[in-house]
């Protein structure tokens, strides 16, 4: 871990040991002993019939504490190559989910390992409220550098352990921000995670049966990338609508800039500057939930892509980040104490985080023409030739840069499920997303994702197209 150059931090004990070199020398075997391993990992593969008994053997362990079976067969072996990953049945797939964005690096990635180790060396697991090493420091001004770059006025961050905890984290600055407001504005099809006051806000009644509505939500229609025009004018009427009928009761404008878990439907800046501009004359926070799209654009942030940066007032990413965070502006910093958790992450996920923020500049992903927009517009022909191949059985492709998608036959929930079932099995792993229509989504890792990765999917893709027979409708 990198700590602040000066002669109390070199004349530390754990710097003399970070400096030792037996800690190199174990290092360098470690990369070379995991490299010559997960460097046989570079297509997909069958179960080794050998180990079939033993994985199913897990797999039935992993059901009963869970109280039923995992969403796919799927335990890995602990180690991968880029997006390549080894289960423990010895099978290997070709992983374009990623975690659902998660794994920003892919598998078992030298840079990710090299962190991790050094953060096993640390002397804490978890960092917390009262107790943080610099890497948290770190971690929270790299962020902040990283949003403020393109002028948006984000001068504090608060890491958590997960998207949900910082879009909570969020939620309560804007309440206590605009007290006693308690209306919140999101999108049709939203999702903001699972807690209580996430579950209100995620457009998704079966996420909260049987909870209790913890917040009054009101929701606007997202942009229609086939009638931009119209769409707009209907989100815009409908939010005055709602400012009049409930006036100086909003607490906060909830937006992900891009539709992740609601079918990957991407904003612009024209649809966005028409909303927050009556929302910012108006008074009323607004949040830009990136927890999905960080990092995965033309810019580290899908607001700095839509040229939004005047509007961002409250920020939260994760996923890719491994540590989850809130950025927010000086004057939404609370007067009471309403931000403090015990965990904020543990000390490897922190110094990954750091690590893959690093490799995702270095690898060239952000601008118009690096690397996230190149891959989306490669993948993106890819699979509109497939869309030409079988017009009966793929619609597509929609999503933003590294976040793509497709419709799979009518986009019934069960077409996409059954199509992602024969994917896992052909090798390639992809996830649903969306309502009426149900998607398949691909999240493939920025840092280390090339064309003949692509190539592969894509292959993977035209196989199981080739072989699956849309199941048949079911009667209402």
């Amino acid at each position: 871990m990198n700590t602040p150059s000066n002669p109390v931090q070199t004349a530390t004990a754990a710097m003399r040991m970070r400096n030792d070199p037996r800690i190199a020398q174990a290092k360098q075997l470690i990369a070379q002993a995991m490299a010559d391993h997960a460097g046989e990992l570079t297509d997909v593969r069958p179960a080794d019939d050998a180990l079939v008994a033993d994985y199913q053997a897990w797999l039935d362990r992993a059901a009963a504490p869970r109280g039923g079976p995992t969403i796919w067969p799927y335990l890995s072996s602990g180690l991968g190559n880029g997006p390549y990953v080894e289960l423990a049945d010895g099978s290997v797939k070709l992983d374009f989910i990623g975690g659902i964005g998660v794994h920003g690096m892919g598998h078992s990635h030298e840079t990710i390992v090299d962190a991790a180790i050094d953060a096993a060396i640390e002397d804490t697991v978890m960092q917390g409220n009262l107790q943080q090493n610099p890497a948290s420091v770190v971690m929270a001004e790299k962020l902040i550098q990283l949003a403020s770059a393109t002028g948006a006025p984000l001068a504090h961050c608060m890491l958590s352990t997960s998207g949900a905890m910082a879009n909570e984290n969020a939620l309560k600055l804007a309440l206590h921000h605009r007290s006693p407001a308690d209306r919140i504005i999101a999108f049709d099809n939203a999702f903001a995670g699972r807690s209580l006051a996430l579950a209100a806000v995620t457009d998704r009644p079966n996420y909260r049966s049987g909870l209790p509505l913890t917040l009054d939500v009101d929701y606007l229609p997202f942009l229609d990338p086939d009638h931009p025009q119209r769409s707009t004018r209907w989100a815009v009427d409908e939010l005055q609508r709602l400012l009049k009928r409930h006036p100086g009761r909003y607490a906060a404008f909830w937006a992900e800039p891009i539709a992740g878990e609601g079918g990957y439907y991407p904003g612009s800046h024209e649809f966005f500057a028409a909303l927050c501009q009556p929302l910012r004359d108006a008074g009323i926070p607004i949040i830009f939930d990136e927890i999905q799209t960080f990092c995965r654009t033309s810019c580290p942030f899908a607001f700095q892509h839509y040229q939004l940066e005047s509007f961002a007032d409250i920020v939260t990413v994760g996923k890719i980040t491994q540590v989850c965070a809130t950025l927010y502006r000086a004057d939404f910093k609370p007067d009471a104490p309403i931000l403090s958790q015990t965990f904020t992450g543990s000390t490897a996920s922190i110094a990954t985080g750091i690590a893959t923020l690093d490799a995702l500049e270095q690898a060239g992903c952000y601008g118009q023409d690096g690397e996230n927009m190149k891959r989306h517009r490669y993948f993106a022909q890819q699979l509109q030739s497939l869309a030409d191949k079988y017009p009966d059985k793929i619609s597509g492709p929609f999503g933003e840069g590294m976040m793509i998608a497709f419709t799979p036959g009518g986009g019934s929930f069960d077409e996409a499920k059954s199509l992602m079932d024969q994917m896992y099995q052909t090798g390639l792993l992809g996830f649903v997303c969306g309502s009426a229509p149900t998607r398949l989504r691909f999240l493939p890792p920025p840092a280390t994702t090339t064309t003949q990765h692509i190539d592969a999917a894509v292959s993977l893709l035209d196989r199981c197209l080739a072989d699956w027979t849309p199941p048949a409708p079911q009667d209402a």
